[in-house]
């Protein structure tokens, strides 16, 4: 046997046996585990996963098996982790080597927590000791949280000090060539957050197309629902080892909702000034103009049936464990999306109710000038507890005296710790939530319920 066919053979024994090996210390990664093929790429000089494969260069893994026994397991252990949380499917992103590290970070955390003797390293109580001064300043180590940290609260140069204290594997096959290539330089435009890279060309370089890329992320979203169900029992065998990776499965399973899609729903019927060319019949119109020379049949229809928000509710919990800014960036969001789906009639009937434990405010807009001047001069009023029944008592008095005529949607921006009312309201009420901390709070079952992240306001 030649020395190539031997290194090759060897080096695939042994990515082999660190896949069986982690099977066998952490069972509840079968169903992911299966989702990867091991593929041979020579002279690359890296080890690598599209979600689809690991790439592995022979020489390298012999490399690292020499090195250390336990380094190769546990970097297999590292892409798959990758792959779990989906960290390799990237719609946007502002800088690849700040996204990498926080990536890394991450799933690095997650498996010095599991402490598993077949991928412990001597870098570990490195790593371990950088992390400890990340969790004091963000409190759950998921990617997105730690870029977030990484992005504005440390320089530049200790981010490159950090990477390779993290880095198992190659990142560049997570992106296009051309955002792979520019990543290099590119912390200095950090704080701009303006430079965005799109995957959607990563076909042209014999990368995952977006159809296939959809199809990849929805396996592996069922292969971590399926680890999350898993893991709640191994969990108890485990005591808090887990505690990270669990954390980061509550955060990748979480249900992701788009606010704007949401405000259409409450959209009424309502009449605006657009020719309705469904109704309209063009043959009659065209033949009387010919018939009796500038003389139409039939007028064209000026009026047409269109979805638009005309009477609408905000309520605002003013609670003491709301925040003044959140609340006025929620308000601005609100306003921006009905504004650029052109949501507004020439007047509307929209009232922004702040109240606690009572009422504290009912602000009346009628036009989008007086939307202006209530956000130039929006001041919140109240801090006390939470108690949701007054804002829908005082609503239901509201339509009995006839202040909205077809009042269809209410939306209460809360953090969740209040009374609900008993009954249902006879118009649609949701309530949003601001969670960063991944929960899922209850809500009764007429209500339509929103969580959402504060970087998602």
């Amino acid at each position: 046997m030649e020395k190539s066919e031997q290194i090759n053979k060897l080096a695939y024994d042994i990515m082999r046996l660190s896949g069986n090996t982690l099977i066998v210390h952490l069972r509840f990664l079968d169903s992911a585990m299966s989702l990867l093929n091991l593929v041979r790429v020579d002279d690359t000089g890296f080890v690598a996963t599209d979600g689809r494969h690991i790439q592995y260069d022979p020489v390298t893994v012999l490399k690292m098996y020499k090195s250390s026994n336990e380094l190769v397991t546990r970097t297999y252990l590292h892409m798959l982790m990758h792959c779990i949380f989906r960290h390799n499917i990237i719609s946007t992103l502002v800088d690849c080597d700040v996204w990498g590290l926080a990536c890394d970070m991450a799933v690095e955390n997650i498996i010095n927590e599991l402490d598993i003797p077949s991928v412990k390293t001597e870098r570990a109580c490195k790593q371990i000791s950088v992390i400890d001064n990340i969790k004091g300043r963000t409190k759950y180590l998921n990617a997105e949280k730690i870029y977030n940290y990484l992005i504005t609260d440390v320089s530049s140069e200790q981010i490159y000090e950090w990477i390779p204290l993290f880095c198992a594997d190659d990142h560049s096959i997570w992106y296009n060539k051309s955002s792979a290539a520019s990543s290099g330089n590119t912390k200095n435009n950090i704080k701009s957050n303006s430079r965005k890279q799109n995957i959607s060309n990563k076909t042209d370089d014999g990368s995952l197309s977006v159809t296939d890329l959809k199809q990849l992320e929805q396996e592996w979203k069922k292969a971590a629902e399926k680890m999350q169900m898993d893991l709640e029992s191994f969990s108890k065998k485990r005591g808090n080892k887990s505690g990270s990776l669990m954390q980061n499965l509550n955060a990748v399973n979480r249900e992701k909702y788009d606010y704007t899609s949401f405000l259409k729903r409450f959209a009424v019927m309502g009449e605006a000034m657009k020719i309705n060319d469904d109704e309209f019949d063009y043959i009659f119109y065209t033949y009387g103009l010919q018939l009796y020379e500038k003389m139409p049949l039939i007028e064209p229809l000026e009026y047409k049936e269109v979805r638009k928000i005309k009477e609408f509710v905000i309520a605002i919990d003013t609670s003491g464990s709301v925040y003044g800014e959140l609340v006025q960036k929620f308000v601005q969001k609100t306003y921006n999306i009905l504004k650029q789906s052109e949501s507004f009639f020439t007047k509307i009937n929209l009232h922004i109710i702040q109240c606690d434990t009572n009422i504290q405010e009912d602000a009346k807009i009628t036009s989008q000038e007086e939307f202006d001047r209530y956000l130039e001069s929006m001041t919140l009023k109240g801090f006390g507890g939470t108690d949701f029944r007054p804002v829908f008592r005082y609503v239901d008095k509201m339509i009995k005296n006839r202040e909205f005529t077809n009042l269809k949607g209410l939306i209460y921006f809360t953090d969740g710790y209040g009374v609900f009312p008993e009954r249902q309201p006879d118009y649609s009420t949701a309530f949003v939530f601001i969670d960063d901390d991944y929960n899922n709070p209850e809500v009764p079952v007429w209500a339509i319920k929103l969580v959402l992240q504060r970087n998602e306001i």
